[in-house]
C-alpha cells in the first residue's frame, strides 16, 4: 500500500490555470457515429482531386519549350542535375526492369499527352520507378520530323516527376522508344 501523500496544488498555480481557462466553453456532446461511407467520402474527393490534377497537368506542358528537335534516328538523352552518372549509363543499356509500358502510336497530339501524364502519374502511384515509352519514329507524320518523338521529348523534361529518359535499345524500340526514371511518389 502506498502511504504517500499527493502533493497540494500550489494556489498560485491553480489561479494561473483558472485564469487560462477561464474563456473555454465545454464541446457539445456527439450523440452521430460516422459510418464508413462517410468515411469513404475525402477518398472519392482525393481521386478527383488526382483526375482534375492529371488534366490540369496535360494542360501546362507546354510545346514551345526551347528544345531542339530531332530527327527520326536521332536518340533521345535527359538526365536532372545530380542525378548519379552510373545510373543514367545503366538506363542507357536498358539494364533496368520496366514496370510498365505505354504505347502512343496512332495517337494525335492531345490524345498523347494526356496519356503520357496519366500513365506516369499512374506509373508514380504504383511506385514503377522505370518505365517504357513507345513513341514511334514518325515514318507517318506529314512533316520530315517524328512529331510525336519530338513532342515527348519537350513535354518530359517539363514534368518533375521524371528524372532522366533515353532512347531504347533497338531490342525495346530503339529510337522509337524511349527508357523513363521516375521520382518515388512523394505521398508514401
Amino acid at each position: 500500500m502506498n502511504d504517500k501523500k499527493k502533493d497540494p496544488i500550489d494556489e498560485n498555480d491553480l489561479d494561473l490555470f483558472r485564469q487560462s481557462v477561464a474563456d473555454a466553453r465545454p464541446l457539445k456532446p456527439q450523440n452521430s457515429v460516422q459510418h464508413s461511407a462517410a468515411r469513404a467520402e475525402p477518398a472519392l474527393k482525393r481521386k478527383q482531386s488526382q483526375q482534375d490534377e492529371g488534366l490540369s497537368a496535360a494542360n501546362t506542358l507546354s510545346d514551345e519549350y526551347p528544345v531542339e528537335e530531332v530527327g527520326t534516328a536521332d536518340e533521345l538523352l535527359f538526365s536532372r542535375p545530380g542525378l548519379q552518372h552510373r545510373v543514367v549509363k545503366n538506363l542507357r543499356r536498358g539494364q533496368f526492369n520496366c514496370s510498365a509500358v505505354l504505347d502512343l502510336h496512332g495517337m494525335v497530339v492531345n490524345e498523347a499527352r494526356q496519356a503520357l501524364v496519366e500513365f506516369i502519374r499512374e506509373s508514380r502511384a504504383h511506385n514503377a520507378r522505370y518505365v517504357r515509352i513507345v513513341h514511334g519514329k514518325g515514318h507517318g507524320s506529314s512533316s520530315r520530323l517524328p512529331m510525336l518523338k519530338n513532342r515527348v521529348n519537350n513535354w518530359l523534361r517539363q514534368i518533375d516527376g521524371v528524372l532522366a529518359f533515353c532512347s531504347a535499345q533497338p531490342r525495346d524500340g530503339g529510337t522509337g522508344a524511349i527508357y523513363l526514371l521516375l521520382k518515388r511518389d512523394s505521398r508514401d
